[in-house]
């Protein structure tokens, strides 16, 4: 069986930017085992398989090279870029997934490609998890949790960018994942994060579209906005433009393709 894919830098406007997201669009569902299989040949942060439903509407899954992911906001753009792609005179569509329901995405005339996401707003842990103080090496101001990840708040720039982290403590946080974040020091953001994911997917992911749905909330409370602009501060680097609104974040991001072409299976 052959396979079309096209790899694409979600988050960025140049290759080798962003996080690369593998997409993979069928009539059916494959396989789960061959969808993992195929992910984990990727080695990529995820691959999003992509089914269609109708005309503007479709099904969408993303696998780790470990284990399928309940929401993916990068491999949702990456997605969406590749459909816009294929029909120019699409502007808008929806996905639905299991985990997050009906997902909006629309193409705007700026080229980004705007998301509409379900509110992850974190709550704040008054307990710390010994795993969570052990596995970094600066210790957190605050600690927030939703049902992705823990929120590991820093005073500066310069903790978020210098922590160390040991993944194998940080796994038994496991299903949750951790994000490091602080309030941006530099104008052109409002602020900046990293995000470690050894229990479910790897080490460092490069731009995180999922955990902005609960970063925005708590940096739009802490600084008294509701429009945002974040930086991921990995090696490769993204930018993210949130919008709050209610019990719903609007992500938007620019997104480049890599490579395209077909796997064998």
């Amino acid at each position: 069986m052959e396979l079309e894919i096209t790899v694409v830098d979600a988050f960025t406007e140049t290759v080798f930017g962003g996080n690369p997201a593998a997409v993979v669009i069928t009539n059916e569902w494959l396989p789960d085992q061959l969808m993992q299989s195929i992910a984990a040949e990727n080695n990529l942060s995820e691959t999003a398989f992509v089914v269609l439903v109708d005309a503007s509407t479709y099904q969408i899954r993303w696998f780790s090279p470990l284990t399928e992911i309940a929401f993916c906001g990068h491999a949702t753009l990456a997605s969406a870029f590749v459909l816009f792609n294929r029909s120019p005179a699409l502007a808008c569509l929806t996905f639905t997934a299991k985990a997050v329901g009906e997902l909006t995405v629309k193409k705007t005339e700026s080229g980004k490609i705007q998301m509409d996401f379900p509110n992850t707003h974190p709550e704040k842990v008054e307990i710390i998890p010994d795993n969570l103080m052990a596995g970094l090496s600066i210790m957190p101001v605050e600690v927030y949790c939703n049902a992705q990840a823990y929120f590991v708040v820093y005073e500066s720039e310069a903790e978020v960018l210098s922590v160390q982290r040991n993944n194998e403590i940080l796994k038994q946080l496991g299903p949750l994942d951790v994000v490091v974040t602080c309030r941006s020091e530099r104008p052109e953001y409002d602020f900046v994060s990293r995000y470690f994911w050894p229990a479910n997917g790897g080490d460092e992911d490069p731009v995180t579209g999922s955990i902005h749905t609960g970063l925005a909330p708590l940096w739009a409370e802490r600084l008294g906005k509701n429009e945002l602009i974040a930086f991921q501060a990995s090696a490769r680097g993204g930018v993210l433009n949130c919008l709050v609104l209610g019990d719903r974040v609007v992500i938007s991001g620019h997104a480049v393709q890599y490579m395209s072409g077909t796997i064998t299976v």
